[in-house]
Parts: structure tokens; C-alpha cells; sequence
């Protein structure tokens, strides 16, 4: 499983933002924000137009316009951000409901899954039981780190390597 560079660049861009949230003016400019992240300003319109529509970032118009966070960076999860731009499909899907092997890695659901139109019928794979657990896992992991979770560590390690010196 790789996230594609779009993910990248928009984690980079929320982080960027959200540095600029405390130092100066609420927005950034694409401009700026391409050069700093490397990127070309029509891709990274592409991704921050993704961001904009599901209320994670807001443009700011005119000349000095650009683009801010619309939320605290503490409510930005890395999930949000992973959803928003890789899409909310399942990462696992059993596909071999058909073979024997599945016949026999499979649970009967329970007579309450049962009752349950969802899983009327189905029984359910131990293989896929396995991968949501993971995804469960990953979600939740994902979920627990924010834009200021990582701006937190980022100071933090700055400040150490000031006391350093």
C-alpha cells in the first residue's frame, strides 16, 4: 500500500499553512506555497481545490489572497487529509468468495449478524476479518495524529537542537 505524491504534497501544504497560522498572516499564496513544496501551481491547485471542498482549507480571495486553514490544525487529522484525497474505499475487498479455500476460512455469521440486512447470507472471511483489523488499526493511528501534532514535534525538536548549541 503507497499513498500517491498528491497526499504528500497536501500533508506538506496543511503543515506549511499551519506554520503560517502562528507566525503571520492567516494565508499563503500558491505561489509560495509551490516553490516551497517544489510542486508546479496547477497541481497544487488541483490538490488544495480537493482540501477547499471539504472544508479543510478556505480560499482567501483577491491580490493578496491565497489559501488558510479553515479549521485549528489540531482538527485536521492525517486520516482527513488520506480520505480526502485517496478517496474512503475499504483498502481490502475478499475477492475469492467463490473457492473452496474461502468455504473453509470463512465464519457462518452469527444469528444476530444474521438478523442484520447488511449480512443477511454472507459469511464472513477470516482473511478479511485479519485486513480490517489492520485497517481499523491504521484508521485509528492515522486519526491520532493531526497538522498540530506534527507542528508540536517539529518545535519541539527545533528547540532542542537550539540547547544544543
Amino acid at each position: 500500500m503507497q499513498f500517491s505524491k498528491s497526499t504528500d504534497y497536501a500533508l506538506h501544504a496543511l503543515i506549511h499553512l499551519g506554520l503560517g497560522h502562528s507566525e503571520r498572516s492567516n494565508n499563503v499564496g500558491i505561489k509560495e506555497l509551490s516553490g516551497t513544496l517544489g510542486v508546479s501551481e496547477s497541481y497544487l491547485s488541483k490538490i488544495m481545490s480537493k482540501l477547499r471542498q471539504d472544508g479543510i482549507v478556505r480560499a482567501v480571495p483577491g491580490v493578496n489572497g491565497g489559501y488558510e486553514l479553515a479549521k485549528p490544525a489540531e482538527q485536521i487529522t492525517f486520516l482527513d487529509v488520506i480520505q480526502v484525497i485517496e478517496g474512503r474505499q475499504k483498502l481490502f475487498e475478499c475477492s475469492n468468495t467463490k473457492s473452496q479455500q474461502h468455504r473453509l476460512l470463512a465464519e457462518e455469521v452469527t444469528a444476530q449478524k444474521e438478523r442484520d440486512q447488511e449480512h443477511s447470507g454472507k459469511s464472513e472471511c477470516l482473511v478479511e476479518k485479519v485486513m480490517e483489523g489492520a485497517e481499523q488499526h491504521l484508521h485509528q493511528y492515522l486519526r491520532d495524529h493531526t497538522i498540530q501534532s506534527l507542528l508540536d514535534e517539529a518545535f519541539k525538536r527545533c528547540n532542542h537542537e537550539a540547547n544544543k548549541k
